[in-house]
């Protein structure tokens, strides 16, 4: 258990824009922060970050809440897990107590695999360093590769021992579930027998952004030809390879801060680089280029730089998936190394310097680097020549910027020296194919609907919703603020008619809405706002010093999805956004006390229509030809609010 000591210090530290600044990459947006949403895959940035109200909410799925509930959507941590990882990144100590075989057991499985996985981690980190298989062999290899001790503790680098079940048998012994042992691929399991999936081999740690271990690539050190070089963990409910890039968790500030990262192939190519001063490099681990890695890059930067060595197959093989790249609006460099070098070994012969200054004078604009080696492959051949335009113009078409196509079609006309006509006429022809594709898709997605589709009444404005959400808002923001509030006494003056006489009185603006709803007898008729007002209140009652972050991490995810709704909706425009579409937003109300009188009026205003209306009906519906009661009720309720509109006029 962590105390709620050490859970206070926690949320007093934690800042929400810097914890979801190690994951997203965030631009400043008036008071808030904007970026492109992590859990959906967009172009423009719907995901917003409040450092005043310490809270996010991501628009394109309805998501939101503290760092906290961050850190359990996204990294999918439990609360306990969320609250130490953020005491480990505010250097916060945490007290924990060792978990029981029977506490492993209860663990979800889920959380199970990432315990095998963090335990399969400290055990390889082990056998590398105080055994002597482990130092003479796997110790051995890292140094000759040129990795300092400093490396080797910073990627947790290991070793698995040439043993069948040395792993497997260690992690029964310590309590840990053979059936977990067996998903995370870890062990493999057949009929009666057990083995080491990664025997004999040196251990790199594949981990999520936030630093789990996902899974592990096994390199084998021997000379064995029937034995696959790299092995990698198998998929399962942690680790899904097209969703991860080896590295990410070490490069990911750096890739924000420099804005520009490096792609490489290789788990060691990542470590070199790293080791050598460039720290915004990461590796698809030797495996195709997917959407999904390309979207991790993409929330921290629109600039990737793709490494490539001499080996003229892999590189034409490479160029193929770098179009995922351009689909996403990405810029994209290559840079290539001499011929027998890759970015481990040049890495490995150059300072940081000089391998700096090679980057940036070899890097070339993908599309422009594209042309040029395809096209010297093909000049003597016009067949091959004709397949390499359509190629690049395929390439170009992917790009969703129509200034950025123009200019690249301008610039192979000058490399494969051919007319700007010809390559404009073959783009316009993939386009119009794409489109045409697009369209009859649409039409059939239409025709289906059309099937189900249903004439639906203009929608009405739920004026009673909008108000009670209002009052939740007031409650959240201001409910421990003290104001001077003008209350309305009703007063018959000299001549006998009903007036409202203003009285100022101080309190706190939660006492003052609840007094007001009490008064007037007036009931939520939404159930969630209704729940989220008593609960909001009692809140504030035993809390002098309620802070709205700390209350948002006790409410459950619903409601804090609700509430980051209600808290973000103003402000999800800025005030350029608004003039962009022609809407010229009035300034909120200054008073915070002006803003509750208006609402409760409001509020007042509309149920007093609502109880007309149903004494209306009454009277339509009654036998008798005229009901002087309900007519006596009518005038009174119209007449209080023709006094209640007064007052909202003055206020507005």
């Amino acid at each position: 258990m962590i105390s709620a000591t050490t859970i206070d210090q926690v949320f007093d530290a934690t800042r929400v824009e810097e914890v979801i600044g190690d994951f997203v990459n965030l631009k400043k947006a008036g008071s808030n922060f904007k970026g492109l949403s992590p859990f959906s895959d967009e172009r423009s940035p719907s995901f917003m970050v409040s450092p005043v109200k310490q809270i996010w909410k991501d628009f394109s799925t309805g998501k939101g809440g503290t760092a906290v509930s961050f850190l359990m959507e996204h990294e999918h941590f439990t609360y306990p897990e969320a609250i130490k990882y953020l005491a480990k990144k505010y250097n916060i100590e945490v007290e924990e107590t060792e978990q029981s075989n029977e506490q492993k057991e209860q663990a979800n499985e889920r959380e199970s695999l990432y315990l095998v996985s963090e335990f399969a981690n400290t055990y390889f980190q082990k056998i590398l360093q105080k055994t002597d298989q482990g130092k003479s062999i796997g110790l051995s290899y890292f140094k000759e590769r040129g990795f300092t001790q400093e490396t080797i503790e910073k990627f947790d680098l290991g070793y698995s021992l040439d043993e069948w079940q040395a792993f497997t048998d260690e992690a029964l012994k310590q309590g840990y579930n053979i059936d977990y042992l067996q998903k995370t691929g870890l062990t493999i399991v057949k009929e009666d027998k057990r083995f080491d999936r990664f025997k004999g081999r040196v251990m790199f740690p594949i981990k999520s952004m936030s630093g789990r271990v996902l899974g592990f690539g096994g390199r084998i050190l021997t000379n064995d030809k029937k034995a696959a070089k790299y092995v990698n963990s198998p998929e399962s409910d942690i680790y899904h390879k097209s969703n991860v890039l080896y590295g990410i968790y070490h490069a990911k500030q750096s890739i924000a801060k420099e804005d520009n990262c490096y792609l490489v192939e290789g788990y060691t190519d990542v470590i070199q680089f790293y080791q050598a001063g460039v720290e915004n490099v990461v590796s698809s681990s030797g495996t195709a280029l997917t959407s999904e890695q390309i979207r991790l890059v993409n929330r921290l930067t629109k600039n990737i730089t793709v490494l490539f060595d001499g080996d003229a197959a892999g590189m034409r093989a490479s160029l193929r998936g770098i179009d995922l790249i351009l689909e996403q609006g990405m810029n994209v460099k290559v840079c290539t190394f001499p011929e027998g070098e890759d970015p481990d070994s040049f890495a490995k012969q150059n300072t940081r310097e000089e391998l700096t200054l090679y980057l940036n004078e070899n890097a070339k604009d993908f599309i422009q680097f594209k042309a040029s080696v395809l096209f010297e492959e093909s000049k003597n051949d016009p067949i091959k020549k004709a397949d390499t335009v359509r190629d690049i113009v395929n390439s170009i078409s992917k790009i969703p910027d129509r200034i950025k196509k123009e200019i690249y079609i301008q610039e192979c006309a000058r490399i494969m020296d051919i007319s700007e006509e010809v390559l404009f006429s073959t783009l316009a022809q993939i386009n119009k194919k794409e489109f045409q594709e697009d369209n009859r898709q649409f039409k059939k997605n239409q025709k289906a609907f059309e099937v189900i589709k249903h004439e639906q009444p203009v929608e009405k404005v739920d004026v009673q919703y909008v108000l009670e959400r209002k009052i939740i808002e007031v409650l959240l923001l201001y409910g421990n603020k003290v104001e001077d509030f003008e209350d309305l006494v009703l007063k018959e003056n000299d001549k006998g008619e009903l007036v409202l006489e203003p009285v100022i009185h101080q309190s706190k603006v939660f006492e003052k809405i609840f007094l007001d709803l009490q008064d007037d007898e007036m009931e939520f008729s939404n159930t969630q706002f209704k729940t989220l007002y008593y609960s909001i209140i009692d809140a504030l009652n035993q809390n002098p010093d309620f802070e709205l972050k700390s209350y948002i991490n006790t409410v459950d995810n619903q409601t804090s999805n609700e509430i980051t709704t209600i808290l973000m909706e103003d402000e999800r425009y800025t005030l350029d956004d608004w003039k962009r579409m022609n809407i010229f937003p009035k300034e909120k109300i200054q008073s915070v006390a002006q803003l509750v009188s208006e609402t409760i009026l409001s509020l007042r205003c509309f149920l007093i229509d609502q109880k007309v209306k149903e004494f209306q009906q009454e009277t339509l519906q009654s036998k008798n030809d005229v009901n002087r009661n309900i007519l006596e009720e009518v005038k009174d309720y119209s007449g209080l609010k023709m006094l209640l509109s007064r007052k909202l006029n003055r206020v507005l």
